[in-house]
């Protein structure tokens, strides 16, 4: 009887079973017919990442760190690093994000009060929702956002680091420098971001469009410096951990000296204006 094959299995080529093995061939990231296949290549070589294309449930890791942030992990392991992104806002631990959350979050990490009003209403009023369904139909009349579900608040042309279920893949994360950080010096200039922004772009999505811009927007703001976003700056974004350094950061009294505080902090960039 012939020898059941399983789908997990590897098989060799037909040309390898007849004439023994061959020298493998190098996989293609471009197409001739393609330009921008040319213009923005994939990372092709993370070796010290294991299987660098599979989503992480807890961790945002790198290139340069590949096991993420050991103490991090200690405390907020059990959530993925898209929950753990927005926990900064949840104070309390009740799961579940108000809109004074939110206002107060933007406000301790050095954005004044307008702008962080503005923050309110853009994330609460558009992510409170599709979070809700998760427990029910009914919108939620406070307009909370529920942290056990934001999964479902991930929306298009954004980076494509978190997947639909919240978890981060390193491949994707790697690739945007890869793609966009064209002087390759680890970081990422304005107008980079701005054609990052413009890679990731879907048809017909002009929510995704402006959740994107307000999100880049927003961290370009928050963690410049001299006029880049630095790798392991954007890594903690993901993960959220950068969102309680800039708090203490403030909290100790020196301010943060990175983004611009709109006069939150009395910085504007790096220097204290007032």
């Amino acid at each position: 009887m012939p020898r059941r094959v399983s789908f997990s299995e590897p098989t060799k080529p037909q040309s390898e079973q007849m004439n023994g093995p061959t020298k493998a061939t190098s996989i293609k990231t471009t197409a001739p017919k393609c330009r921008v296949t040319i213009q923005r290549p994939p990372a092709t070589s993370i070796s010290t990442i294991d299987n660098p294309g599979l989503p992480r449930g807890n961790a945002a890791i790198s290139a340069d760190k590949p096991h993420g942030d050991a103490d991090w992990l200690k405390r907020y392991g059990e959530y993925t690093p898209l929950q753990q992104h927005i926990l900064f806002w949840d104070r309390d631990h009740d799961g579940q994000i108000y809109p004074w959350d939110t206002y107060r979050g933007f406000r301790e990490l050095g954005f004044n009060i307008l702008f962080s009003i503005l923050a309110m209403l853009i994330i609460n009023l558009n992510f409170s929702y599709p979070t809700r369904l998760a427990h029910s139909f009914i919108p939620d009349p406070f307009f909370r956002v529920y942290v056990d579900s934001i999964y479902k608040a991930k929306h298009g042309s954004d980076s494509g680091t978190y997947d639909s279920e919240g978890r981060f893949v390193p491949q994707s994360f790697e690739n945007l420098f890869a793609m966009y950080d064209r002087d390759g010096d680890g970081a990422l200039t304005f107008w980079e971001v701005g054609r990052l922004m413009h890679g990731h772009r879907c048809a017909v999505d002009p929510f995704g469009w402006f959740a994107a811009l307000f999100e880049w927007g927003t961290t370009w703001l928050l963690i410049q410096r001299e006029g880049r976003i630095e790798k392991e700056d954007l890594r903690g974004v993901y993960d959220g951990s950068l969102f309680w350094k800039v708090r203490e950061e403030r909290l100790s009294g020196s301010g943060w000296k990175q983004g611009f505080g709109l006069g939150g902090d009395g910085f504007i960039g790096p220097v204290k204006v007032f």
